[in-house]
């Protein structure tokens, strides 16, 4: 209960500022460095007091305060290590506000890679934020309450060589006296507010292309100069999502500009930071790769959120779905735009199974701050697509246009929304609000009912209906039948996981007819289906290893390496030059070199020690976890592998941050490998000597 009550109390003490302070603007130099891992800057806000108040507070989590000013005279405060407290100075009516700070965060700015190789080819240092929630407070002082809404203005001083994105329109690059002759100042421009959260910074060797939209705003995208070639699958239907939503939601875009940025080892798929969206580098991809992992819904989701979040803010964590289950919707409808409806309806058909899956042990309900990411999200999502298809999509857009217009630039609640569905329609929003964001379970036949009208959802929810009764004969037919009709791929799809029920003979002509459709996914579910190859379709499995498809080819290289012994080395030599999808098919050839043949001692260890490169910066989290995971199954735990696994579990990824914990509280209970990593502390840096002893001294 203690904890629940510290919670409110801290959010009763913001709305409670917010309603006597309002925070206009902040205008903010601030100086990156890269090898100290910190932050300073000069800030100056503006404010207006409304009314009397005692204490104002800005949140600044573990923050250095120096020469704090209020309306141009220094001032007595107080820093708690979480807030800066302001008790003089300060009057009704306008003022301003002063200081210079100084910051080395433990989260939400992040300084990724190697800065001293910046003239190589390895050149990986970036610099970005992560402020999801309230955490831009770690590195700038601001706020942590949604609902206090500032217009920020960011000037960034940094090395010359990089490129740096903030917020806004970039309104000059240029000096800032006194100036290292290394450096360069980025000014960057805001004109109207948004939540602190919001606030942005990326720097990194980036590479920018524009285009500009048909209602006039500019569009830019970056990447990584190493990565220009990946341009236009990365970034594919962009400017046909954006004005597609433009006009969907029916309210023009609402800030100056917008551009995307990929940075490495991000933490999530995307945010939304206003008018600049940063996004996964895992996301980044060739023409081959678009077809395993795109970056179209994670696109669409983000900029939905440019109306959804960023100009209209839910008040409090328990209206979260208006922001989460928005994006996601539109999301989904920019990828209809896109895709078409089948698409439309097999991706919310897709998303009703999981739900109801999840009514075992999901019980939080929307409308509930604790609710699940999945809740926000999806359920959201689908309480959207309920209302809209029953209010009419004419009715939903003008309730949405309305909406905007009446809260932009505010905070808002659902019963907000749900007031301008009332006036436009005669719908029952009580039963909707109680059904579908108060009740905890996703009713999934009531679900099935908006999606059957689509034919492809259809087919597939009828599909398995009567397979049970039919003999293996008629069941023969009815999969011939279809696998050679026009059905959805989904369809196609589950037939190649059925014929399991089969004899292997009439599994093999299934599946041939499978392979001759020639659609990617469908041909993906052979390979995933059949373990145990006979030889008499070889060859036919074979053409997998051609599929415009990494996963595919990955699949079936380790399938056919596994039932074809006679042809280990020739698949290895095969897979030799291999990279694939985040570096899988590169993996998979390594991998396939060591648990090969004994015949060659030699080449089995240079693959072992090229594997342990892929351990290593520069690469990724998502090439260095799945390197090292192979490295531990194989046994073939080297030095470097320890060392790598305490780098990781210092990591500002939680999930390798687990992988690594995990794996070496295991080795460590070892004598053998508690010896190994006893011995390697004197190879290591103080922070990586202290990690291992914390491991020793919690396994002693």
């Amino acid at each position: 209960m203690k904890y629940f009550y510290i919670l409110f109390f801290t959010f009763s003490l913001a709305a409670q500022q917010t309603k006597k302070v309002d925070f206009i603007q902040c205008d903010a130099l601030v100086q990156p460095d890269f090898s100290e891992k910190t932050i300073k800057g000069k800030v100056t806000y503006t404010f207006e007091v409304l009314s009397t108040i005692d204490t104002i507070r800005m949140d600044a989590v573990r923050i250095d305060f120096k020469n704090v000013i209020i309306n141009n005279k220094e001032v007595v405060y107080k820093n708690s290590g979480k807030e800066l407290l302001l008790f003089e100075g300060f009057t009704k009516g306008n003022n301003t506000l002063s200081f210079t700070y100084e910051a080395k965060p433990k989260q939400t700015l992040y300084f990724t890679g190697d800065f001293d190789s910046a003239q190589s080819d390895n050149f990986t240092a970036q610099i970005w934020t992560q402020g999801q929630g309230k955490n831009t407070s770690h590195w700038l002082p601001s706020f942590d309450d949604v609902n206090e809404k500032v217009i920020f203005n960011l000037t960034v001083e940094f090395d010359k060589d990089f490129e740096v994105l903030s917020n806004g329109i970039l309104t000059s690059i240029g000096e800032y006296p006194p100036l290292s002759s290394d450096n360069k100042v980025w000014y960057y421009k805001m004109h109207k507010p948004m939540s602190s959260y919001l606030v942005m910074l990326a720097i990194g060797n980036f590479e920018k292309q524009t285009t500009r939209t048909k209602s006039g705003t500019t569009l830019e995208f970056y990447s990584d100069k190493k990565d220009v070639s990946k341009f236009e699958p990365t970034f594919r239907y962009s400017k046909q999502m954006f004005e597609f939503l433009e006009k969907e939601i029916g309210v023009k875009y609402p800030w100056e500009v917008y551009r995307q940025v990929p940075v490495r080892d991000f933490l999530y798929a995307g945010m939304e930071n206003t008018t600049s969206t940063i996004f996964s580098q895992d996301f980044v991809v060739d023409s081959i790769g678009f077809n395993d992992k795109n970056y179209l819904n994670v696109n669409a989701h983000e900029l939905a959120h440019q109306w959804f979040g960023d100009l209209i803010t839910a008040k409090e964590s328990k209206h979260h779905w208006l922001q989460e289950g928005f994006a996601t919707y539109y999301a989904l409808l920019a990828e209809r735009n896109v895709f078409g409806d089948d698409y439309f309806y097999n991706q919310l058909y897709q998303s009703a199974l999981e739900l109801k899956q999840a009514n075992s042990y999901d019980s939080i309900p929307i409308l509930n701050e604790k609710a699940s990411s999945l809740t926000f999200y999806k359920k959201g999502a689908w309480a959207l697509h309920v209302l809209r298809t029953n209010v009419g999509a004419k009715n939903f857009q003008k309730a949405v246009q309305n909406y905007l217009k009446k809260y932009a630039f505010k905070n808002v609640t659902t019963d907000d929304f749900l007031a301008e569905i009332q006036k436009i329609s005669r719908y029952d929003v009580a039963s909707f609000k109680k059904n579908w964001l108060e009740n905890p379970t996703f009713n999934l036949e009531e679900a099935i009912g908006y999606l059957v009208q689509n034919e492809s959802v259809n087919q597939l929810v009828e599909f398995g209906k009567t397979n049970k009764h039919l003999s293996n004969e008629a069941l023969f037919d009815k999969f011939k039948t279809m696998i050679q009709s026009k059905v959805y791929y989904t369809v196609k799809q589950e037939i190649v996981y059925e014929t399991q029920n089969l004899t292997e003979a009439q599994q093999l002509d299934i599946l041939k007819l499978a392979l001759a459709t020639n659609d990617t996914k469908v041909r993906q579910a052979v390979a995933e289906v059949l373990s145990r190859i006979p030889s008499s379709f070889k060859n036919d499995f074979e053409t997998l290893l051609n599929d415009p498809s990494y996963i595919t080819k990955e699949i079936a290289l380790f399938r056919l390496w596994t039932n074809f012994e006679a042809d280990r080395d020739r698949l290895v030599a095969l897979s030799k030059d291999w990279t694939g999808l985040n570096y899988n098919l590169k993996l998979a050839h390594l991998t396939l070199a060591i648990v090969g043949s004994n015949d060659n001692p030699v080449a089995r260890e240079k693959a072992v020690h090229e594997l342990e490169t892929y351990t290593q910066l520069p690469y990724e989290v998502s090439v260095r976890e799945p390197a090292l995971e192979t490295l531990i199954k194989l046994g073939k735990i080297s030095d470097v592998v320890l060392e790598q696994l305490i780098d990781a579990s210092l990591h500002h990824k939680w999930q390798f941050v687990k992988f690594a914990k995990d794996n070496i509280r295991v080795l460590i209970s070892n004598d053998e490998f508690r010896e190994k990593f006893i011995l390697l502390k004197d190879k290591l840096n103080p922070t990586q000597k202290e990690r291992i002893d914390y491991f020793l001294k919690e396994t002693a």
